[in-house]
């Protein structure tokens, strides 16, 4: 009876191609993961980084393709758009899941648009000065600039970035008053700093460390809850006074909305393996990243109260790049 069965449904079996793929072991064919900038950054890096030890862990081929443009909105439509099958991955950080939904409208939801997988790990901004500003702490810094009405500039990465609304998240706490100067990168907004063009800025501190060591910039203030490693000697921004101050640069991994819970299971399993890896935290070191395994409902709460948190200092500030 058993055979009859077997051969009587055999036809049926073979008329249905997709169930012996979805009953597969997972993951069978390589896994494309989405960088949303363009290769050679900290971000990329990141990700070569990740994906590299990801594939070992799972035994597939991990493929990075980067997508840069839009402040990665280019990146995250496609991965939105993506079969949730768990094939498509992307790295998601603070811009395309935090301030660029906060300052404008988007063609993607931040949250219901995607699944979370895991929280990579992030790095602070720090309150950073040109060398001619008397001010050693950031008491003195917010005395000076009250002491001087219009006369102080920061500069930022761009408009809407990180950079910005941290500096516009100080200006909201302490009601000192300085001038935004948006640049087309951090890069350029780092040259005026040291030319005395701005008086400070809040950039991530990856790209402040070679110039706060070479005594280029003074760094008065980390952003953040606890101090990091690299600066052992500067305090936190809550230290300095201003209480529940914190803007991090995260980075994680989202799929599309609607991923199986046993496929987000065993990526975000294969995560926590991979961010446990010594050699894996050494090479983030060189990007100040400290490595922060959450599972899928940790991140999501993570990345809600971010998004929110940026969404009401935009409105607070009236920052909307629509307008």
């Amino acid at each position: 009876m058993k055979r009859r069965t077997l051969i009587q449904a055999a036809p049926l079996l073979m008329a249905m191609p997709g169930l012996a793929s979805a009953q597969a072991a997972f993951p069978n064919r390589p896994i494309k993961y989405i960088v949303p900038v363009a290769p050679g950054g900290g971000s990329d890096m990141i990700g070569r980084q990740l994906c590299d030890r990801l594939g070992k862990v799972l035994g597939q081929t991990m493929v990075v393709e980067n997508h840069g443009g839009g402040g990665g909105v280019i990146a995250s439509q496609m991965a939105a758009k993506s079969a949730p099958d768990g094939y498509t991955l992307m790295q998601g950080y603070v811009a395309t899941h935090g301030t660029s939904p906060a300052t404008r409208k988007l063609s993607y939801d931040p949250i219901k648009d995607f699944t979370p997988i895991g929280m990579i790990g992030s790095t602070p901004n720090v309150l950073v000065v040109n060398t001619n500003v008397p001010a050693k702490d950031v008491k003195e810094f917010i005395d000076y600039v009250k002491k001087n009405p219009g006369k102080i500039s920061y500069g930022s990465a761009g408009a809407g970035s990180l950079t910005h609304l941290t500096a516009e998240l100080f200006k909201a706490q302490t009601g000192a008053f300085m001038v935004h100067i948006p640049y087309r990168g951090i890069a350029p907004a780092t040259t005026d700093l040291i030319a005395g063009q701005t008086q400070a800025m809040f950039p991530g501190l990856a790209a402040a460390l070679p110039h706060i060591r070479s005594g280029r910039v003074r760094a008065l203030a980390v952003t953040g809850t606890q101090r990091h490693p690299a600066l052992k000697d500067v305090p936190t921004m809550e230290e300095a006074g201003l209480k529940g101050f914190d803007a991090q640069q995260w980075y994680g991994v989202v799929g599309p909305a609607g991923m199986p819970a046993n496929i987000v299971k065993q990526l975000n399993d294969a995560m926590t393996q991979v961010l446990a890896q010594p050699d894996f935290r050494e090479k983030l070191s060189a990007e100040a990243v400290e490595l922060t395994p959450m599972t899928p409902t940790q991140f999501l709460d993570y990345m809600k109260k971010d998004l929110a948190r940026w969404t009401d200092l935009a409105r607070e500030r009236k920052i909307n790049l629509d307008a």
